[in-house]
């Protein structure tokens, strides 16, 4: 699905001078690494603060730590992501509210957000889902209404930009009170490892978010907030501080890979593919995800792995049926979308390396398997 290899061939000499510098200062955490790679993410993201962290999972927890929520608060967040968006909520014995998607783009549905609020909610997280930016103008509006917080999942999204209706754009995961996102090693900007980070705009919320990552520590020994350990290593920073350069090339790589998919798919009765907009930068493609219409799709995943072709389900199972975050207040027909799309998605490879013939080799096999 991802070629990761490829990727660091062509920049293997800065990734392995950039290691190297790290096991040469013996500044394995909090090294002058992580302090470069934080003011540079912040500079691309226009954002005035970035926290490096462990993962992803963490830079969400700490995000809700960090806004003093309090067990028992609802937050509201979509029911067809990965189980880490809902799994933070749980831990921090806030209320998850799960609620469906929207058909096109697969991100939270505005309309079942506007129901889903009451006067228990106090926070809504949008995740910006497969690499597509979210509806955060609706989302922002929303929340200001109600007086909630946003906390945006970025962990599969670094790089897009949404476009506002008065034509302005700001980065993905620096829209709401609070981004989150995720260096796993696949993501669009990842590193050799775990890693994560955390963003905003709110002075005072970027100081007690340092604080909780690091024990609750500003200065040592002296614990100010109940806090976690949770930090980005020098190494994992290196690697991502020497990526960084090269994450809009990568997102364009993405992008010109969707359209070459997307062009040899078009009208199939059989197939709906993501749209690809040519005068925005909204999509960057963490995964190329079709959706498969009155056909098998499981017939077709085998089709393709019998053709030694990377092929994934996300997500076979909607949040609000896992055993883990199971709910009576849940009913099966308030989620029509998510009960749809868990049996009509598939994801083809994606990333940077895909060239013109492995394009066609894997479009010529989707095609082949409806014939």
């Amino acid at each position: 699905m991802v070629d990761l290899k490829s990727q660091y061939d062509k920049i293997a000499s800065t990734i392995n001078s950039s290691i190297q510098e790290v096991l040469d200062t013996n500044t394995y955490i909090n090294g002058p690494q992580v302090h470069a790679f934080q003011k540079n993410l912040e500079a691309y993201l226009g954002v005035k603060h970035v926290i490096p962290c462990a993962n992803g999972t963490d830079a969400l927890q700490i995000a809700m730590m960090g806004l003093d929520l309090k067990p028992g608060d609802e937050v509201i967040t979509a029911d067809f992501t990965f189980a880490a968006t809902v799994e933070v909520i749980a831990l921090l014995q806030l209320t998850p509210v799960l609620i469906d998607v929207d058909v096109v783009n697969m991100n939270i549905s505005i309309d079942a957000l506007r129901k889903a609020i009451t006067p228990k909610t106090k926070a809504i997280v949008p995740v910006h889902l497969f690499g597509r930016a979210a509806n955060m103008e609706a989302i922002m509006q929303i929340a200001k209404e109600h007086n909630l917080y946003v906390i945006e999942d970025n962990a599969q999204a670094i790089g897009a930009n949404y476009k506002f209706a008065d034509g302005t754009k700001k980065k993905v995961g620096t829209i709401g009170h609070v981004g989150a996102t995720s260096f796993f090693p696949s993501k669009n900007l990842g590193c050799y490892g775990d890693g994560g980070a955390i963003f905003t705009n709110d002075d005072e919320l970027a100081h007690k978010i340092r604080g909780i990552v690091n024990h609750g520590m500003y200065v040592r020994y002296h614990h100010d907030v109940v806090g976690v350990n949770s930090r980005l290593d020098s190494i994992q920073a290196a690697v991502l501080n020497a990526k960084l350069p090269f994450l809009d090339d990568y997102g364009r790589a993405r992008q010109n890979a969707a359209r070459k998919y997307t062009a040899a798919f078009e009208g199939h009765q059989h197939i709906v593919a993501p749209s690809i907009c040519d005068i925005c930068d909204c999509h960057v493609f963490h995964q190329y995800t079709l959706r498969i219409i009155d056909a098998d799709r499981d017939a077709l995943m085998q089709h393709l792995l019998s053709k030694d072709i990377p092929c994934a389900i996300y997500y076979p199972i909607p949040l609000h049926s896992q055993k883990a975050y199971a709910d009576p207040r849940y009913k099966e027909e308030n989620f029509p979308v998510t009960n749809q799309l868990v049996h009509e998605v598939i994801s083809l490879p994606m990333h940077t390396e895909l060239d013109d013939e492995q394009i066609r080799y894997i479009t010529n096999s989707v095609l082949e398997f409806f014939k």
